[in-house]
């Protein structure tokens, strides 16, 4: 991968997190260990049958406090998260009937396109289904979530960046009392 001209230097799993996601705050509310291991490799089983390389990032991996990761759960592989120019891109992997739970954001403005698979998704009162090709732009401030159909499904997010405190969940059991 190359920025600016210059070649990217090799950075560790360990440190890719803290340089390329900016999210420890997520840890919490991840899946750990072997359940991980095995959700990853999951995971890139089907890319491989896509035909697709996702970013060579430490993936997020998150259960959201309800610990029922294959029900309630994705995978999310950022690009980037640059809260100084104000733009964050990363792809959210979905297993077959996995959800994002309903949420919203007080701040983050996001654009939605499906890369692969169908997507069903809520915003506000309005359910539609998405498939490859389909782009779907999300406001602050409105409800929404999302669910495989089908088969896995991938999904480009490109946004504001990802900060704290900003995804507000209608389960308060989720994160710390609904808010990660």
């Amino acid at each position: 991968m190359k920025m600016r001209g210059h070649q990217m230097p090799y950075v560790s799993n360990a440190k890719q997190r803290s340089l390329r996601t900016d999210a420890q705050w997520t840890l919490d509310f991840e899946i750990k260990g072997r359940a991980r291991q095995t959700a990853l490799r999951r995971a890139g089983t089907v890319f491989k049958r896509w035909g697709l390389v996702m970013p060579r990032t430490d993936p997020l991996t998150p259960h959201f406090g309800l610990h029922d990761f294959y029900r309630i759960g994705e995978i999310e592989y950022w690009i980037v998260n640059d809260r100084q120019n104000d733009y964050c891109g990363k792809f959210l992997f979905l297993f077959a009937n996995q959800r994002c739970p309903r949420h919203h954001h007080k701040v983050k403005d996001e654009t939605f396109f499906i890369v692969r698979g169908r997507v069903r998704m809520t915003a506000g009162r309005r359910q539609f289904m998405m498939k490859p090709g389909d782009i779907f732009k999300m406001r602050p401030g409105v409800d929404h979530t999302f669910v495989a159909v089908g088969g896995p499904a991938l999904i480009l997010e490109v946004s504001l960046p990802s900060i704290q405190h900003d995804n507000i969940f209608a389960d308060k059991a989720i994160g710390k009392r609904g808010v990660i």
